[in-house]
């Protein structure tokens, strides 16, 4: 069938109009792969980097990547998470009080921003717990603000967010446990990401640490296990 076109359209103008579409195409998908990327980098850096120094260079290229990207695309939110992480795990890493508020600050923006959004939510959680289990409860509340309890109900919202998805329950079983081993919510988090959906690398990822966690439950070594899930967790494989 031969196509129509509308009356008084200039033909000479057809392959403008072709070529600026796909270049408003294709800035709509470089975002996006360098979000992605930066995210991988930082993925590679925070669970398979047993060097501080190597860990802080792979941080840093990750939060540059975010950083370019947020320049052409300031409301990419992967990026913006991504960043966000990135200060984040350099706060852990130098323990540097100014990071780790500005961290939780980019975590808050990004809840308020979308509060169905589960990765922003288990970050946020993230956050709260595990600056509890560095500092301790009244030390990290006095220095930081975190608290353990919106630690686990940000937790907990990213997994009813998330559905079935392993890295959202295997998260939140490894933060929970790395407090208390004797935490039943955090037990029966760990056997959900076993069963979990995985479709993300991530998901994986964290389904297979949701595993080696069940096997320490059921030795019963409650020491053995507050020791793994907190090796399991981000960064927990760098000692200093």
């Amino acid at each position: 069938m031969k196509q129509i076109e509308p009356a008084g359209f200039p033909a000479h103008l057809k392959g403008r109009i072709i070529f600026k579409a796909a270049i408003a195409l294709l800035l709509l998908v470089v975002p996006a792969a360098a979000s992605a990327a930066s995210r991988d980098m930082l993925t590679q850096a925070v669970f398979t980097a047993h060097d501080k120094a190597a860990a802080l260079t792979q941080i840093a290229g990750a939060e540059a990547n975010a950083n370019a990207t947020l320049a052409k695309a300031p409301h990419d939110s992967e990026a913006l998470l991504t960043r966000a992480m990135a200060i984040g795990y350099r706060a852990k890493l130098n323990k540097s009080r100014h990071d780790a508020l500005e961290c939780r600050a980019q975590f808050e923006a990004l809840v308020a921003k979308n509060p169905q959004d589960p990765e922003a939510q288990a970050a946020l959680g993230g956050w709260h717990i595990d600056a509890v289990a560095a500092l301790g409860g009244l030390t990290a509340r006095g220095v930081l603000g975190a608290r353990k309890a919106i630690g686990y109900a940000a937790t907990d919202r990213a997994v009813a967010l998330g559905g079935d998805r392993a890295l959202f329950s295997g998260l939140a079983a490894l933060l929970r446990l790395s407090l208390d081993p004797d935490d039943a919510r955090g037990a029966a988090l760990a056997n959900a990401a076993v069963r979990g959906t995985t479709p993300t690398t991530l998901d994986r990822l964290m389904q297979r640490r949701a595993a080696e966690l069940v096997n320490a439950l059921k030795g019963g070594d409650r020491r053995m296990v507050q020791a793994l899930a907190k090796r399991l967790l981000p960064l927990g494989q760098i000692r200093d």
